[in-house]
C-alpha cells in the first residue's frame, strides 16, 4: 500500500510528470527554486529516495556517474539510452503471464513491474566515440 506523499514529494513528481525525459536532482532542485514551490537539494533527494520506494519514478545512473529520474507508470516497459537518458516506451509486454505465473507459485501480490534494457538510442549511435 502506497504512502501518502508529502508536498516536497508531490512538487518533485508533479515536475517529473510534465517532463518527456529524465532530468537530473539539481536539475529539479533548480527548476523548484525558479518557482514558488523551492525546496532544499537535501529535501529533493529524499523525495526522489520515497518515490522510488514507491515504484512512482525509475532512477538510471548514465555512464558519467550521473543519476537521472522520470516517471515509471505501473507495467510499462522502456529502452533506456545511456548516454542521453532518453526513455523510450515498449508497447507490449513480453513478461505479463511470467509475472502471473511467479504471482501464483510464490503466493505473492504483484502490483506492478518494470522490464527496463539499457544501451544507446539512434542519436546517440551517430556521435563520435
Amino acid at each position: 500500500m502506497k504512502e501518502k506523499l508529502t508536498r516536497s514529494q508531490e512538487r518533485v513528481l508533479h515536475l517529473l510528470q510534465h517532463h518527456d525525459r529524465a532530468i537530473s536532482a539539481q536539475d529539479i532542485h533548480s527548476e523548484l527554486r525558479n518557482s514558488e514551490n523551492s525546496v532544499g537539494l537535501a529535501t529533493v533527494y529524499r523525495s526522489l529516495d520515497t518515490l522510488k520506494l514507491q515504484g512512482l519514478i525509475k532512477a538510471l545512473t548514465l555512464p558519467n556517474g550521473e543519476t537521472v529520474y522520470s516517471v515509471t507508470p505501473a507495467d510499462k516497459h522502456h529502452l533506456n539510452c545511456l548516454n542521453c537518458g532518453k526513455s523510450l516506451p515498449i508497447d507490449c509486454c513480453p513478461i505479463h503471464d511470467l509475472g502471473n505465473q511467479l504471482a501464483k507459485k510464490h503466493t505473492f501480490q504483484i502490483y506492478y513491474h518494470t522490464l527496463e534494457f539499457f544501451g544507446l538510442c539512434s542519436e546517440c549511435q551517430q556521435e563520435p566515440q
